[in-house]
């Protein structure tokens, strides 16, 4: 039983990152998919009464977003794993541009999302953290240190 938490402004590569990875394995959680935190709430407590994994594929940028489903996670013993993804603006931009239709966010979201930006900790409660970057169109997936 696992919940994976993803970290990172939009643009940085996560949902792609779910489907090469978790897309077998683990039921996708994402805002943009779902609409309402309450949708949300439900598939979670789903998840978590079914003990089945899940992911949660959303910006999270600060400790306070990622504690909700850490601390619910926690009282079911699940373990928490962490990805945060390398987060560069004028990338994250570039990457943008090339979609379309409801996949484009809006340039001055992925700003806001960068101004509030923290990156994850292991004492948030952690079992394991994980950086993520792209390289030629590959995903690279190196030990989070807390010095990126």
């Amino acid at each position: 039983m696992e919940i994976i938490i993803f970290t990172g402004i939009q643009a940085t590569g996560k949902s792609e990152f779910f489907k090469r990875r978790f897309y077998n394995t683990h039921v996708r959680i994402n805002l943009d998919m779902l609409k309402t935190r309450n949708r949300e709430n439900i598939l979670i407590n789903a998840c978590l009464g079914a003990k089945q994994p899940f992911a949660v594929d959303n910006t999270n940028p600060t400790a306070t977003d990622r504690k909700k489903y850490i601390d619910l996670a926690k009282n079911k013993r699940f373990k928490i794993i962490g990805y945060y993804f390398e987060s560069i603006v004028n990338k994250a931009v570039e990457r943008n541009e090339s979609r379309s239709g409801k996949a484009k966010v809006p340039v001055n979201a992925i700003y806001a999302t960068k101004s509030k930006l923290e990156l994850p900790a292991y004492n948030e409660g952690f079992d394991e953290l994980y950086y993520v970057k792209i390289k030629d169109n590959d995903f690279i997936v190196e030990d989070y240190t807390n010095e990126i």
